[in-house]
């Protein structure tokens, strides 16, 4: 009888606990505490990584980070500021691996044996519907606005547009974000199973 008694305490506790945490994370990560959750994930990891070029105060960078912890990317690279606005991400950033880069340079030097593919829809680039973006893809988003730098181009191994029909010239690089992961999801996670 004991051991009925300590279940039902401890499955209270837990469930008193899942239902105090007021993170935004889903059920299985309720009442977990963060280390934790980040050791899950690293667990179960897909292979993308994506970079952001941070040149400026730009308030996407919560929301691409939110994205990348959506679609658990491996890494995030940060090239340039060290400063983002953290509020947007809702603090998924705490179970992300994220490595800063002063520059560029320092960039490419430590990411060796990666396809550096930019999203941007400027002259030259190439639609992103009929591209394949291999496993080892590193996605790289610019600033809003500015978008990628001249360096960051030259980098690239080549720059994907994501194809639009309306009017507006472009769409905001927190939600090119989500549809560039998303398609690299479709592509090497979605597809094989």
């Amino acid at each position: 009888m004991f051991l009925v008694y300590q279940y039902l305490f401890v499955t209270a506790i837990v469930t008193h606990a899942m239902r105090d945490d007021t993170r935004n994370v889903i059920d299985e990560f309720r009442g977990v505490p963060t280390d934790d959750i980040k050791s899950m994930l690293d667990q179960r990891r897909n292979s993308l990584q994506i970079a952001v070029e941070n040149l400026e105060r730009d308030f996407n960078m919560g929301t691409i980070i939110r994205n990348a912890n959506a679609f658990n990317v491996s890494t995030i690279h940060v090239i340039g500021r060290r400063q983002w606005n953290k509020r947007g991400a809702m603090g998924t950033d705490h179970y992300m691996n994220i490595q800063y880069h002063s520059t560029v340079d320092d960039f490419v030097k430590n990411v060796g044996g990666n396809q550096i593919i930019g999203i941007d829809n400027i002259e030259g680039s190439v639609p992103m519907g009929g591209q394949k973006l291999p496993s080892n893809s590193i996605l790289v988003f610019g600033s809003e606005g500015a978008g990628l730098s001249k360096e960051m181009i030259d980098a690239c191994s080549k720059i994907v547009a994501i194809e639009q029909f309306g009017s507006t010239r472009s769409v905001n690089v927190g939600v090119a974000s989500g549809i560039a992961m998303y398609a690299w999801i479709q592509q090497n996670v979605l597809a094989s199973e």
